[in-house]
């Protein structure tokens, strides 16, 4: 395949390199004619392990070329794939004055080209910029999206230092498109690579990169939060981290990573506030932990406010219990949120059947009693009773049986915390608490 690269600094030399070893004819494009000038006499623009033995030989085989000529790139290629730098301005929004100003070169570029043109975004940024980079290119070319070009977000995942072993050996190839046919033939690039090829949403696909790099900081971050613990305890952390990650099942899994209602129960709450007073002892500063509460009751008050909004209805919650199975109600978020709605003169229901008032022993018993003292006149033992009465139906705990409650209800607002089923999702009375 023909394919042009603009931007040949770190991300656009590799790729370059790397597609025309897998086959293709690929063409870069730079502002800066000594980086041109590097490529045509096949040495690499950066520094990296392999790459300049990989641009020498490709550039020996006929595979690859540069140019400053935006016209004669997009002549000679089906597929242009971005790879310009987006730096952050010194108030840490994206500066995404290159990538438009790529956006408006192959506009102008394709008002002399009539056979369809596909641009693959490499470059990281923010959702809604592949819409706007679009939007140029129609503006400028009077060509058409989707019948003239296609826009695609293909976003890298290459770390300096390993980036060509990173390219052959991916973690996963995202391609976000609104054009399936286009976005089927940029991952024709990758389907020789050892990875699954994910085509999703655009803003999926836009966003993805955010979420990686924020995950690997934050993992960083806390890796060296319990490291300093340990290490003013005399306990050896890389030991205490070799065998947190040995547990596939919860910790280094997908378990937790659900988007939803807060965390709640015994366990959680006691124990992360006991590593957060070990600190404090310690007069170690813990910030990421310290955080990990206040985000959990940031998330509690969005689902009150998310509520308060019917504060004239009458609402019934689905659900008491901290999650599904359990009579526990200590630190249950729902408990909570019942409690300040009611402060606020909100009329409610409750249905649960893991709760029996009269069976409520020992701290169970002392916590419900200490935040809603009067829970055996809230509750209802039938939920068809609760669902008939009442105008907002809150789901708060992941029980199969208010799937069947739910699934048919058309006439009342279903607010769910816990994404109960997706087939529930598309329905026009239904409101989830973040997605």
């Amino acid at each position: 395949m023909n394919i042009s690269i603009f931007g040949l600094g770190y991300v656009g030399c590799v790729s370059l390199g790397c597609l025309a070893k897998n086959g293709h004819f690929v063409i870069g494009v730079d502002t800066n004619p000594s980086k041109v000038d590097q490529i045509n006499s096949g040495k690499a623009t950066i520094i990296e392990k392999d790459v300049d033995t990989i641009i020498a030989e490709q550039k020996s085989a006929g595979h690859i070329s540069a140019t400053t000529d935006n016209q004669l790139a997009i002549k000679g290629s089906d597929i242009s794939i971005i790879a310009v730098g987006t730096p952050s301005t010194d108030k840490g929004h994206l500066n995404l004055q290159y990538i438009f100003k790529v956006a408006e070169n192959i506009g102008e570029a394709l008002q002399h080209k009539d056979t369809f043109h596909i641009i693959a975004i490499r470059s990281t940024i923010m959702p809604g910029t592949c819409d706007k980079f679009a939007a140029i290119v129609e503006r400028i070319s009077g060509k058409k999206r989707n019948e003239d070009f296609a826009i695609v977000d293909n976003p890298e995942f290459l770390r300096e230092g390993t980036a060509v072993q990173d390219y052959y050996n991916p973690p996963l190839t995202l391609i976000g498109s609104d054009n399936i046919n286009a976005a089927e033939k940029v991952a024709d690039l990758y389907r020789q690579l050892p990875a699954e090829v994910i085509i999703t949403d655009l803003k999926i696909a836009e966003i993805m990169k955010y979420i990686n790099n924020t995950y690997h900081a934050l993992k960083i971050s806390f890796s060296n939060e319990i490291g300093n613990i340990c290490s003013e305890l005399g306990i050896d952390s890389h030991k205490v981290m070799d065998i947190f990650c040995k547990d596939k099942q919860l910790n280094i899994s997908p378990y937790y990573f659900k988007p939803g209602f807060a965390y709640g129960g015994s366990c959680l709450p006691k124990d992360l506030k006991g590593l957060q007073t070990l600190a404090h002892d310690l007069y170690i500063d813990v910030p990421v932990i310290d955080a990990i509460h206040k985000t959990n009751d940031l998330q509690i008050q969005r689902a009150i406010k998310l509520i308060y909004k019917y504060w004239d209805k009458k609402l019934g919650f689905l659900g008491l219990s901290f999650k599904a199975g359990t009579d526990d109600l200590r630190n249950s978020p729902t408990v909570t949120i019942i409690e300040a709605l009611l402060g606020k003169g909100c009329d409610i229901v409750i249905y649960d059947k893991n709760i029996n008032v009269a069976m409520l022993t020992g701290t169970n018993k002392e916590y419900i009693d200490s935040r809603i003292p009067h829970l055996s006149s809230l509750l209802v033992s039938d939920p068809e009773e609760l669902i008939n009465n009442c105008d907002i139906i809150v789901i708060n705990t992941k029980e199969p049986e208010f799937i069947k409650l739910v699934e048919d209800i058309d006439n009342k607002i279903i607010v769910d915390f816990v994404r109960l089923d997706d087939a529930i999702l598309s329905k026009s009375n239904y409101l989830g608490i973040n997605w």
